[in-house]
């Protein structure tokens, strides 16, 4: 097995819940093989206060999560990228910087539990929505056999974890 550390960045449009939650999942998950950041293409400046609750109540470590622009991983001291996702619509819709690097892309999109409406009991039913899909997405994508997979496979399995129709890996 390689040693090799994978810089993973999510990408939202705010980076106050979706991207930041992967973040988090990612560098839990990941045990040391993934380095996960998160950015917005329009970073609301703060982090939803539900994604922290949510978050917190699982047991992580909340003090890494900030909203910040994606062009900080964009410049040339930002660490080179192995995997970008965008995990909203509407940054992956947006011309996206050049990523140093040339990293593998795919669309993760996941329903914004910031717009959720209702109670609050079925708007933090939107945020934990949201963590259980990242957490499933997630898992299948830690357990491909990275070294072993060429760029066009990973990018075709990348691009189904995306859809929700993972192959067997």
């Amino acid at each position: 097995m390689s040693d090799k550390v994978y810089n993973v960045l999510f990408l939202c449009t705010g980076n106050s819940a979706r991207s930041i939650i992967a973040e988090a999942i990612l560098n839990r998950l990941g045990m040391g093989r993934f380095r996960a950041y998160s950015a917005g293409s329009h970073p609301k400046g703060e982090v939803h206060p539900f994604a922290l609750q949510l978050l917190k109540g699982l047991n992580y470590d909340t003090s890494f999560a900030r909203s910040k622009p994606w062009d900080e991983f964009a410049a040339s001291h930002a660490p080179q990228l192995d995997f970008v996702f965008t995990v909203c619509d509407r940054a992956a819709a947006e011309a996206c910087p050049v990523w140093p690097g040339q990293p593998i892309t795919a669309h993760w999109g996941i329903p914004d539990p910031a717009a959720a409406e209702g109670s609050e009991t079925e708007r933090h039913f939107a945020f934990a929505e949201t963590y259980r899909m990242l957490n499933n997405r997630i898992s299948i994508f830690i357990s491909l056999p990275m070294t072993s997979l060429d760029k066009l496979a990973l990018q075709r399995r990348l691009d189904e974890i995306g859809r929700d129709i993972p192959k067997a890996v």
